[in-house]
């Protein structure tokens, strides 16, 4: 608890803007945090929120998600709507961004399948309480430093059952990615994979347990058609986007020590 108000003392602005049909939260700048289309509020508007979805490729039927970093609740919005065979629990820091993803941005109340609490996402990490955790945190536009050292990735391999898969999102001109991507080999024994978002400048980071590699191309591309026709997310995009950030040959999608 002392963490949690120490990092909420002087807690940037917080607002919201409309246009285009699009609503935005800001967070202590211009730069969207997190974006609604007001006709489908439940659609991934920005496309790394897409990018980060291509699990489904690895991990098809998550059944506990665990989400650290709320925004306007994009991602947990989704899954309520989409994946309605996982149970989502998302831990977000500010009190008023909570406030504000359920007054402005249609955030569902809590029930059965999704709860929504505040506190420090680190915090929240306990031996396989999740098969899928996905971190979005950011302090002042920048990566929340606790939630990128190597013990945090350590206790996010422990937090992951089998199969399980850890997704962060990174912006592309963080000076820390290589590190931080580097980290997340460690801790996850080298099955580590990260694919850059084409239409945002953020680059999306997997970590994967208990789901073993190499990938043939020929079988994630069969999987994409019946991806795309449940989500109607462009997976076939997600597979070609692997190859440029990941070694390869061109009959698989190399991971592992």
């Amino acid at each position: 608890m002392k963490r949690l108000l120490k990092r909420l003392r002087g807690a940037p602005a917080l607002a919201v803007s409309e246009a285009r049909g699009v609503r935005t939260l800001h967070v202590g700048g211009e730069a969207i945090q997190s974006a609604m289309r007001l006709e489908d509020p439940c659609a991934l508007a920005l496309d790394y929120t897409r990018c980060m979805m291509a699990f489904l490729l690895f991990h098809p039927e998550p059944r506990e998600a665990l989400m650290i970093g709320l925004g306007g609740g994009s991602l947990a919005k989704f899954f309520h709507r989409r994946l309605r065979g996982t149970r989502v629990r998302c831990i977000e820091l500010d009190p008023r961004i909570v406030a504000v993803a359920r007054a402005q941005f249609v955030l569902p109340p809590d029930d059965a399948r999704l709860s929504v609490e505040i506190g420090d996402g680190a915090e929240a990490l306990a031996p396989e309480c999740c098969d899928v955790l996905l971190v979005d945190a950011y302090q002042d536009e920048e990566h929340v430093p606790e939630l990128a050292s190597q013990e945090f990735y350590d206790a996010a391999f422990l937090a992951l059952a089998e199969p399980g898969a850890l997704v962060v999102n990174f912006m592309d001109d963080d000076p820390n990615l290589d590190r931080q991507l580097q980290r997340l080999g460690r801790s996850f024994g080298g099955a580590a994979l990260a694919l850059p978002s084409s239409y945002d400048p953020n680059v999306i980071a997997f970590a994967l347990k208990g789901i073993p590699g190499p990938f043939a191309w020929q079988a994630l591309r069969e999987r994409t058609e019946a991806l795309e026709a449940r989500y109607e997310l462009p997976f076939r995009r997600f597979v070609n986007g692997f190859k440029r950030m990941n070694q390869c040959t061109a009959q698989h999608l190399l991971v592992g020590a």
